[in-house]
């Protein structure tokens, strides 16, 4: 009888690796089927029963799954704890929140303010985790995470101002008409393109800093963590001329295009079209990569806020905040794809395209309107 051949699997384990690999997903699928449609639900439910419940309702859920994962006997229940924690979607939730209680003047500062503290924490984390891992453990950083998120509660109801009135109640908005607007669906692609293009090129990044600069995985924050607070130093004066001089659409598209050039300079390193310097030439690109991110990441929000109707607001940032996470995903595998196939300058064409689309579906975007009715947000700012 003839040995089998070692560069081939055997029927037995492709039988094997065919039959578990099903149990895993038939396992998962259960779980994982509501994460896509969850951020949305909450939206819509964020519109109907109030902003605050759904918030409280999601940092319960995330804490729970907390729970879960530092009580955790296995990688399953490490596993079943980390869906919890992402099925608490409150993004929609809290970014319709913030629209109602700010004017639209000054809506994109609040954005800003938002997405600074979830730059600033990831920052953070990549400096502190490693060491509270070696203090108090897995366990214990779930622990702690969980008691985050009940912190976050008490937050919402003794700091934050009270939510106005919900204008969705009695009023019935067609989720199909706010899923298929012709200007919320350009920012919805907006989202998917910026957040594609940022996984797709943190698939590339950490091995041209290794290949450049010779600089170990372990201290890759020296270059992070400088750009991306250099980043938000740098944004603040689009934002405020964006806002007090009505550019928004200027600055809008000058961010798109800055991402397109960040792609091309990008592009030119990777292929040797001017001498590579040390690692932190790639550090001033990604820098004003993360300028025009921020500026975008803030704008967007407040511009579907304006754009959507009052009564559905919070479905229209639940499709958005959908369509961002599309994007992690569709950025993670076709820039995976590419970067392996056909090397680095691939991923920053592809990106190039994305944001070529992107500024292009920008010029034919409306000017948006102010709301000619007066807002809670107009009557908090003659109370505070």
């Amino acid at each position: 009888m003839r040995a089998p051949n070692p560069d081939r699997m055997t029927p037995a384990e492709l039988r094997a690796g065919a039959s578990l690999a099903a149990i895993f997903a038939l396992r998962m699928l259960g779980l994982f089927l509501i994460l896509p449609v969850f951020a949305v639900y909450a939206g819509i439910a964020s519109d109907r029963y109030g902003r605050k419940p759904v918030i409280v309702f999601g940092l319960l859920l995330f804490a729970f799954g907390s729970l879960v994962a530092a009580l955790a006997p296995d990688i399953w229940w490490i596993i079943a704890g980390r869906v919890l924690q992402g099925a608490g979607a409150i993004s929609a939730a809290v970014t319709a929140l913030a629209a109602d209680l700010t004017r639209e003047q000054h809506r994109t500062k609040v954005m800003a303010m938002i997405g600074a503290s979830i730059g600033l924490t990831f920052a953070l984390s990549l400096v502190a985790a490693p060491l509270m891992y070696a203090e108090i453990g897995m366990g214990g950083i779930f622990t702690l995470t969980g008691g985050l998120a009940l912190g976050a509660i008490v937050l919402l109801y003794k700091v934050a101002p009270a939510a106005p009135a919900m204008v969705a109640r009695g009023v019935d908005v067609p989720f199909s008409s706010v899923l298929l607007d012709g200007q919320l669906a350009r920012m919805n692609f907006g989202v998917l393109a910026l957040h594609a293009m940022q996984t797709a090129l943190w698939v590339v990044v950490p091995a041209a800093l290794v290949r450049s600069g010779g600089l170990p995985l372990a201290e890759h924050w020296k270059v992070y963590l400088p750009a991306v607070l250099a980043s938000f130093v740098l944004m603040l004066p689009a934002i405020i001329i964006a806002e007090r001089y009505n550019k928004t659409r200027l600055i809008f598209s000058g961010a798109i295009l800055l991402l397109l050039l960040v792609q091309a300079g990008l592009y030119a390193y990777g292929t040797g079209l001017y001498p590579p310097g040390h690692k932190y030439q790639i550090g001033v690109w990604l820098t004003l990569f993360f300028v025009g991110f921020n500026i975008l990441e803030a704008m967007q929000p407040s511009l579907i806020s304006r754009i959507a109707p009052a009564a559905a607001k919070g479905a229209a940032l639940g499709i958005y905040n959908t369509t961002q996470s599309l994007g992690l995903f569709l950025g993670g595998i076709l820039g995976g794809w590419l970067g392996k196939n056909y090397g680095e300058p691939a991923v920053h064409l592809f990106c190039a395209a994305l944001a070529l689309i992107w500024l292009a579906l920008a010029a034919t975007i409306k000017p948006v309107q102010p709301r000619s009715t007066a807002t809670t947000a107009d009557t908090l700012a003659t109370q505070y």
